[in-house]
């Protein structure tokens, strides 16, 4: 081989070496944390499987190239939310995904600073996580899934698969969904102009449902709206269960409500862990949570249980058949 040949292979090979090490260098381990509201269920534990498998699907793999820190709450327990929010901001983590508006609170009164990423808030401008929906201006951004007319919309719902009723109480949890108010103001305009009695009905634990739906059917043609609040949701087998014994029609924010026998759902069909899976890989790409817009749903889902219905003596009429998205038989 010639002297400049040899100089020449020399130095391609200098140059290819440390290309092919930096290849085979690991991928950067990325940190992210997730804050549950709840303890630790099947229910959760599904949730954040579908956050995982929707990251490996942008590219971000468990073990690879991320690592995800998961801690787990209690709905009705502010203080060990609050102490599994304390133990993610020590794990110094890229950002933070919290599951509601419990965890949000718990996360924000910990870090201005970590960008949080909520999959599932019903009010985040009066719950003071955002400025503006469209530009939320600090750490916070994510999804919401509900949008406040709905409050006239869901007894709009209710006059229409039972036209009878004249009285609807409105139950919610104060202390979980601090956003109640929202909600007040189109339920109530839709009463009016209904002429429906509007009932508000605060519950502050498990023990108070019995009570609260056994009132509402002592008296005739009422019925139930239940506002969303994962309170709710957490008791939503001896909600459905008391609806039933008492006969009362009851509308429902989501669809599990029907699934497991309630009597018509109103909501967002998207699937919010799968979404918060997108921003994510947007801020650990660079992005600010500053300049990511809330996102909320332009597209609701009606399920009806027809089964419930016959239970309770109603007739669904066609016209509301026709519009239901799915019909629980």
């Amino acid at each position: 081989m010639k002297r400049r040949e040899f100089i020449t292979l020399l130095g391609g090979a200098a140059v290819a070496w440390p290309l092919a090490a930096r290849a085979q260098q690991p991928d950067r381990m990325r940190r992210i944390g997730v804050l549950m509201a709840f303890a630790e269920n099947e229910e959760g534990k599904a949730f954040v499987a579908t956050f995982r498998e929707a990251l490996q699907k942008l590219g971000w793999t468990e073990g690879r190239n991320i690592q995800i820190h998961t801690r787990w709450g209690a709905i009705d327990d502010a203080e060990s939310r609050q102490r599994s929010a304390k133990e993610l901001v020590a794990l110094q983590p890229e950002l933070i995904v919290t599951q509601n508006t419990p965890a949000t609170v718990a996360m924000f009164q910990q870090t201005h600073t970590i960008p949080i990423i909520f999959a599932l808030v019903a009010d985040p401008v009066g719950s003071g996580f955002v400025k503006t929906l469209a530009h939320p201006g600090g750490n916070v951004t994510g999804f919401t899934t509900i949008d406040a007319s709905l409050g006239g919309k869901w007894l709009e719902l209710l006059k229409e698969i039972a036209p009878r009723v004249n009285r609807v109480a409105f139950l919610f949890n104060p202390a979980t969904a601090p956003y109640f108010d929202t909600y007040l103001n189109p339920f109530k305009a839709a009463a009016a102009s209904f002429g429906v009695e509007a009932i508000l009905v605060p519950v502050h634990d498990r023990a108070e449902f019995d009570t609260v739906i056994a009132a509402q059917a002592r008296e005739p043609n009422s019925g139930l709206i239940m506002m969303p609040d994962d309170f709710l949701n957490v008791h939503r087998v001896e909600i459905i269960s008391l609806a039933a014994r008492y006969r009362l029609p009851a509308v429902y924010p989501f669809r599990f409500y029907p699934e497991l026998g309630g009597l018509l759902s109103y909501g967002s069909a998207r699937n919010q862990f799968q979404l918060a899976a997108t921003y994510v890989d947007r801020i650990l790409k660079g992005e600010k949570s500053a300049d990511l817009p809330v996102q909320a749903p332009t597209k609701y889902e009606l399920v009806i249980n027809l089964k419930t219905a016959k239970a309770l003596g109603l007739t669904v009429l066609p016209t509301l058949l026709d519009r239901a998205d799915e019909v629980i038989e």
